[in-house]
């Protein structure tokens, strides 16, 4: 039997992210036991938390854990579940006595380790995840980038899975994730059963088509801020790096440094996922066609569009048009 432990944070975590592991290895464990493939559970599922009893969601749900982390001397499975992206740096800080016994269970027993979505603000805190790959909810991917340089973040990640640490992308991603931990745990058939029971696709792998790029203002470089103001207001220009910098009396290579600095992006990434949100919202709101869009933001390789496109989206713009312009789509 593998002993699971599901952490309940306090104050914000996201109520699905806890009930919906359970849920699932719980319907594992009837499935063995009614199919008669075992006459035991397969997992021994656990709610653990700081307290006995967590209240969440400013008191309209509370949860009475079977456990603290006190109580759990050893356990092989800790799911990490998601808090409310903007309220994550508060829960890290509120829900820090989880950070050591996470490691002690991962350094003395080999516990492996899945955070759900913003979660991994959490497992990076541990300093298991350094030089590995992680995801987390789009949402919060420059924070962690900016509060986390050592993890090799991956935003375009549903799951990533390296040496017994898992994570998930944003929201319901989780639920690919215990998907696929079910299919390690207990084997292909029983995964198809779980996708099946509760409807979950398993071959999503891509999270780019979710994602709305933000303007990464959140620094306090103000020539860096007049260069995103610039590139933002002229989405149909051709913006060449040398010819920015030189409007902000700064050298290209200085320029490109602190570009990087205060948000995250090079200036050309930066230029080109402003373009490719535009062209987003375009697809999903106008009835232009992808060459008009494409003119519109300043490319006229289609090939180079289309590849650019998928880089950022996952998704071909045809795809991406088919699946979420509002005129297209049929409720």
């Amino acid at each position: 039997m593998k002993h699971v432990s599901i952490l309940v944070p306090k104050a914000n975590a996201i109520l699905s992210s806890i009930v919906g592991p359970y849920k699932i290895f719980s319907s594992v464990n009837h499935f063995f036991l009614q199919s008669g493939k075992s006459d035991a559970p397969l997992f021994d599922i656990n709610l653990v938390g700081i307290d006995e009893k967590t209240v969440l969601y400013d008191g309209a749900f509370s949860i009475h854990c079977t456990a603290t982390i006190e109580q759990i001397e050893k356990t092989d499975l800790i799911i990490i579940p998601a808090v409310l992206p903007q309220f994550v740096l508060q829960e890290l800080e509120v829900n820090y006595d989880f950070v050591a016994w996470i490691k002690k269970q991962r350094l003395l027993h080999n516990a492996e380790i899945a955070s759900l979505c913003m979660g991994a603000f959490l497992l990076a805190e541990t300093g298991l995840v350094n030089h590995k790959q992680c995801t987390t909810h789009w949402a919060g991917i420059e924070l962690f980038k900016q509060r986390y340089p050592q993890i090799n973040i991956k935003p375009e990640k549903i799951i990533t899975d390296e040496e017994g640490i898992y994570s998930s992308g944003g929201a319901y991603s989780f639920l690919n994730l215990m998907v696929h931990l079910v299919q390690k745990y207990c084997g292909k058939e029983v995964a198809i059963y779980v996708s099946k029971m509760f409807e979950i696709e398993i071959d999503r792998d891509n999270q780019n088509q979710f994602a709305i790029f933000k303007s990464q203002k959140e620094h306090s470089d103000t020539s860096i801020k007049k260069a995103q103001t610039y590139i933002e207001a002229h989405i149909s220009d051709k913006i060449s790096i040398e010819e920015l910098s030189k409007k902000l009396a700064i050298s290209s290579r200085n320029f490109i440094r602190r570009f990087k600095k205060a948000t995250g992006n090079t200036p050309l990434e930066y230029i080109q996922r402003v373009k490719i949100e535009t062209a987003k919202q375009e697809l999903e709101s106008s009835q232009k066609t992808i060459n008009e869009i494409m003119f519109a933001i300043g490319y006229s390789d289609t090939k180079a569009f289309r590849g650019l496109f998928k880089r950022y989206t996952g998704l071909t713009p045809v795809a991406y048009k088919q699946k979420y312009n509002r005129e297209l789509v049929s409720y």
